[in-house]
């Protein structure tokens, strides 16, 4: 199997196949976090570094990996990366990794981590295992903000709340209220329904837009270049 160009692989995973509105894939933790953009961020970060470091590490011994054991070779992989995430949120973030809670240690059982080591990682060199789990977990990652950013306006009226959560006192002042302070809230919005709708309407959207694209190259005319020769019978006068 001849390994793709990394223009493919960035295109699979921010759009084509991405991990969330295509695979759905890691679907507990993008519905479970995504009330606010400083938790969709926090947990895609968290999805990024362990899928870019297991991809990495995965591809650099798939030569060594029996098939037999492959599977759990590839479980305790994830499960180091996500103990070193876990410890260094503990470090820099623990407010934030309190509000995570359970779903930055079940990481290691998110679908799209262990399958993209098991169907890419595992077959395919490191610097496109690498490119491909970066690429995969941007587009988990902007997903997940695009949900928090969403249910974030719909039930507060705010945008990047509690950034300092994530990036310290500087970040302290970001609260945008686009609402107005007296904003009711959408109580459906900020509970797991409103989770479920948004992301059914971004999948939605995205489907639309396929079709879209879709549509219109069928309806393109194709327009051989050069010259044709006409054959002209009967009299010229």
């Amino acid at each position: 199997m001849a390994t793709p160009g990394y223009s493919e692989i960035s295109r699979n995973g921010l759009w084509t196949n991405n991990p969330a509105l295509v695979q759905l894939l890691g679907l507990c933790p993008l519905l479970a976090v995504t009330g606010t953009v400083v938790n969709a961020i926090g947990l895609g970060l968290a999805t990024i570094a362990v899928l870019t470091c297991s991809n990495l590490a995965v591809s650099l011994v798939r030569r060594q990996m029996p098939d037999t054991v492959r599977l759990p070779v590839s479980v305790m992989i994830i499960a180091t990366f996500v103990t070193c995430t876990e410890l260094l949120m503990k470090a820099f973030t623990y407010e934030l990794y309190l509000v995570l809670g359970i779903f930055i240690p079940l990481i290691v059982t998110n679908c799209a981590i262990l399958g993209r080591a098991d169907a890419f990682a595992s077959k395919n060199p490191v610097l496109p295992s690498l490119a491909d789990g970066f690429m995969m977990g941007l587009g988990f990652t902007a997903v997940l903000v695009a949900i928090g950013a969403i249910r974030e306006i719909l039930g507060q009226g705010t945008l990047f709340a509690d950034m300092d959560l994530l990036l310290g006192p500087v970040a302290k002042d970001w609260t945008i209220s686009l609402l107005g302070s007296d904003y009711p809230g959408f109580l459906v919005a900020v509970l797991p329904p409103g989770a479920f709708l948004v992301a059914g309407l971004l999948i939605a959207a995205k489907n639309a837009i396929d079709a879209g694209i879709e549509r219109r190259r069928s309806q393109q005319v194709k327009i051989v270049p050069g010259a044709k020769r006409v054959r002209v019978t009967g009299k010229i006068s």
